[in-house]
């Protein structure tokens, strides 16, 4: 057994000594709990707390406990290409700065308690607000800077802030600029709230006028006004359990869920994923490609890091055309990036700019240990490019792991985790032990092997329990290789939530109701024989065509596979005859010539039907060819609306309703990137499902 395995056999077996264990170690508590994990009442094993009597504070184990050995040391990197602006902050800078602005919210009223909502750019004021709150036991919750005002505005109702931070802008590019203060306003319009006060900093892009009578105020005016207190502003210890923050879950409808973060277990699960399985030491860098509104960012890029005394990089930027497909290389390169860790549409995106890997070419990777992607599955065919473009080794394109080298380094590796987790479930763990050796192969289209903590199962999926509000009251596991539901049994690890912020019963209804027993991950996948996790799909992005369950993703590993393809996304077409089969929407590369389209979709199909069988049902008029995918800003596709589009069309033909290709009756998600894109592919869906 490879030591991952046995540390998770370990924390399974022994989950009050182990997690104690890791207690101790990894945290400096104000008070250290006598127990891991405080008793659940019967019927309420969902709720149970890790180390209940304890008392910490998150802003302490970030800042203030590094400052007598690692004062001087870089913590944070802020490097941004569309300002031209590279900038370090030591251990001490960051405890200066975070002091300010604890001493600024403390000034305005911000208590233990209170929350605080943050809309802002990738800055480094972003990072010292959220370190603030935690510092001052306030609740912070980011939400994506340039989020339209409806859904900021749910947020504003859901949390009702008693201050919210925000910038004048966000800059998209060196040229495109989001006024951020109008879509604040109009938020506060839609939710009928304001907070007791407004704190906007100024960037220089652009400046906007406030109104004091309104309770609106200028960052740097405040931040003086309340600089002669900073010095005395100390961390407040908290309950274990008190929430260090919130993060809201993106949805494209309905009130986005808070998941209420625990501090005490939450610290714990960080440093645990940071050491041990990214294998990031104190004093080095890793920087994790992610807005801070994202659960990656707000885990890995702004606290793991400075709990773990390393340095984090805040990027301010794009994968391309900031200005070119260059600058990630650049900045893995220039701050001596040990740990990189992106979504794989980053890559599908850098693939896609440059497939030769030209601006790879320009830069010195060698010292780069760990490259982890997660957010969406990774394909074997991006696995392997991205493999070829870091490392410069192509790959066996018949093996099926890559071992790691005996000096670890170049190792490129999925895992698997969830907003809700706040730290990995799965994964391939470099921290574990000195050399390649100690390290589990990567194995192509698995997120690894569960990581301690996580008892993660897979239940058979039965047909008669098709309605997403039927109760399987018998849950029965799969066996290896058997594709079902992805569910963690009971008690959870530390870090996940106890409570969704106002809405109990929403809680247990979306994570508990449906398999006694089990959090239901929503995700579709297997365990193979050697413990290797398969995250497939979303539960609702499985196919059943003729009675067979087929995983959209096992079909678009396939379309990825053909040399000409270089983004794709499979949802379902219903079909009288089948029930539904698959409809393909692919990218081609730029320098496909229109003449060779036709012989394109026929090979697709054939490699679908000699790769996934012929039950795929993939037909060449069901392979559509498009500009560009919907995705949201964090580079996720958006296969709900797509699926969505399918069943409006459908519906209406059934109905004898027209479809006007020219006006998509859904309501523009919030997360989107381009809503021109929703549009371009809505008059696709519209004129080839109605045929």
């Amino acid at each position: 057994m490879y030591k991952q395995q046995q540390e998770h056999r370990q924390s399974l077996e022994d989950p009050e000594g182990f997690w104690l264990k890791q207690a101790r170690e990894l945290i400096d508590w104000d008070q250290f709990p006598s127990v891991a994990a405080g008793p659940a009442a019967p019927g309420a094993e969902h709720k149970m707390k890790w180390f209940p009597d304890g008392k910490v504070n998150l802003c302490y184990n970030a800042v203030d406990r590094h400052i007598a050995a690692r004062g001087e040391q870089v913590a944070l990197i802020y490097d941004s290409p569309v300002t031209d602006t590279l900038r370090r902050y030591t251990y001490s800078d960051l405890l200066r700065e975070v002091r300010g602005v604890a001493s600024m919210l403390r000034r305005h009223g911000v208590g233990l308690g209170d929350t605080v909502l943050i809309y802002m750019a990738m800055v480094p004021q972003t990072l010292f607000a959220m370190l603030a709150c935690a510092r001052i036991g306030a609740i912070n919750t980011v939400v994506f800077g340039g989020f339209a005002p409806a859904e900021l505005a749910k947020r504003i109702q859901d949390c009702r802030p008693k201050v919210v931070l925000s910038n004048s802008c966000g800059l998209e590019s060196r040229t495109k600029i989001v006024p951020y203060k109008p879509l604040l306003d109009k938020a506060y319009d839609i939710a009928a709230y304001r907070p007791a006060s407004t704190i906007v900093l100024q960037r220089d892009q652009l400046r906007v006028p406030l109104d004091r009578a309104r309770a609106e105020y200028y960052w740097d005016a405040e931040l003086a006004a309340a600089a002669a207190t900073a010095d005395s502003v100390a961390c407040v210890p908290v309950a274990s359990d008190h929430p260090a923050y919130l993060v809201y879950t993106s949805g494209t409808t309905g009130m986005p869920k808070g998941v209420v973060r625990p501090t005490g277990p939450h610290i714990v699960a960080l440093l645990y994923g940071q050491r041990y399985m990214y294998g990031v030491k104190p004093g080095e860098t890793m920087f994790a490609f992610s807005d801070f509104g994202w659960v990656l960012g707000q885990s890995y890029t702004a606290y793991g890091p400075l709990l773990n005394g390393s340095r984090t990089v805040l990027f301010e930027g794009k994968p391309v055309g900031t200005p070119d497909a260059g600058q990630l290389y650049r900045a893995l390169s220039e701050h001596d990036v040990r740990v990189f860790f992106c979504a794989p549409t980053v890559v599908v995106t850098l693939r896609r700019a440059d497939p030769e890997a030209h601006f790879r070419a320009k830069y010195d990777l060698t010292h780069v240990r760990g490259l982890f992607l997660a957010g969406e599955r990774l394909t074997p065919e991006i696995h392997r490019w991205w493999i070829a473009t870091i490392t410069g080794r192509a790959p066996d394109p018949g093996a099926a792991t890559v071992a790691c080298p005996a000096r670890i380094a170049g190792l490129v590796s999925d895992n698997w985790w969830q907003s809700e987790s706040g730290s990995p479930m799965a994964g391939i763990c470099l921290g574990l032990g000195d050399s390649g050796a100690d390290v589990a192969p990567v194995k192509y289209g698995s997120a690894g092997m569960p990581i301690a903590g996580s008892d993660l199962r897979v239940i058979r999926v039965r047909d008669e329990l098709d309605d997403d509000d039927l109760v399987d009251e018998d849950p029965q596991l799969a066996n290896c290789d058997e594709v079902g539901a992805i569910v963690v049994k009971l008690p959870l690890p530390p870090g996940f939530p106890t409570l969704l912020w106002n809405n109990e019963e929403r809680f247990f209804n979306e994570y508990f109701r449906r398999y006694p027993g089990y959090y239901d991950t929503g995700d579709t996948g297997m365990i193979d024989s050697e413990g290797y996790v398969h995250i497939l799909s979303r539960t609702d992005d499985v196919i059943k065509v003729a009675a067979h369950r087929l995983s959209t993703s096992s079909i678009e590993e396939v379309v990825f596979a053909h040399r000409d393809v270089v983004e794709c996304c499979v949802v379902a077409r219903p079909c009288a005859l089948k029930g539904s089969v698959p409809l393909v929407l692919a990218v081609l590369r730029t320098d496909t010539a229109p003449a060779a389209h036709e012989q394109i979709k026929h090979d697709i199909v054939q490699l679908a039907r000699e790769r996934v069988g012929p039950i795929v049902s993939l037909y060449p008029e069901n392979v559509v060819f498009v500009d560009r995918l919907p995705k949201t800003r964090s580079g996720k596709i958006l296969r709900k609306m797509m699926r969505s589009m399918v069943k409006i069309v459908h519906g209406n033909a059934e109905s004898g309703s027209d479809t006007d290709p020219n006006v998509c009756p859904i309501a523009v998600p919030a997360t989107i990137e381009d809503p021109a894109v929703m549009a371009d592919i809505w008059h696709t869906i519209a004129s080839i499902c109605r045929k």
